[in-house]
């Protein structure tokens, strides 16, 4: 049987209320079997000062989602060996022929989206699904990624049917944004800015 996977990537450093926000509603809107939180090892584009080691952040994010049965807590980008989120894509869906992923971003990364290693194919790989971050959805909107690929986005209404969609496409999940932030829980235990 075929499941419905969304991955929701991240240094998780630390896992807060956001990550389970997102992922609750994707679970909800989005009709997914599951939602994988994917532990990245060291996100290329921050830098590694500040950084807890990767094995806290596992652990740490494995504790935090035990509240939450539809999330698993994975470090498959240790076990496929990748740094960039179109190698992790491309080697889950050779894993994982069996599943279907859709990609879960919020608001201020798709911002963010065109910085990254083959940003378009990451568009053509799997469906994607923007969730709001306060003062970040309408720049986000209106960015490059967005405008880029306009013609492919769809309907909040019809965000339920992504999963089965042929990518390229994306819809922007209207839900009330949660404010948790890694940088200011860090930055209330006096670690540096890094999210």
């Amino acid at each position: 049987m075929t499941k419905c996977i969304g991955l929701l990537g991240g240094s998780f450093n630390p896992a807060h209320d956001g990550h389970l926000h997102i992922s609750r509603v994707a679970l909800e809107r989005l009709a997914l079997d599951e939602v994988w939180w994917v532990v990245s090892p060291q996100n290329p584009l921050k830098p590694s000062l500040g950084m807890a080691p990767f094995g806290e952040r596992l652990a740490r994010a494995r504790a935090f989602a035990r509240v939450e049965p539809g999330v698993v807590v994975s470090d498959i980008e240790r076990e496929l060996d990748t740094r960039y989120t179109i190698d992790t894509l491309k080697g889950l869906r050779s894993r994982f022929a069996d599943s279907r992923f859709v990609f879960l971003m919020g608001a201020d990364n798709f911002i963010q989206l065109p910085q990254w290693r083959d940003w378009t194919a990451i568009f053509r790989t799997v469906p994607i699904a923007i969730f709001p971050r306060p003062s970040y959805s309408y720049r986000a909107l209106t960015g490059r990624a967005a405008k880029r690929f306009a013609r492919f986005r769809v309907p909040d209404v019809g965000a339920h049917r992504l999963c089965g969609q042929r990518a390229p496409a994306w819809a922007f999940i209207r839900t009330v944004p949660n404010a948790s932030s890694a940088t200011r829980l860090r930055q209330r235990v006096g670690q540096p800015p890094i999210t």
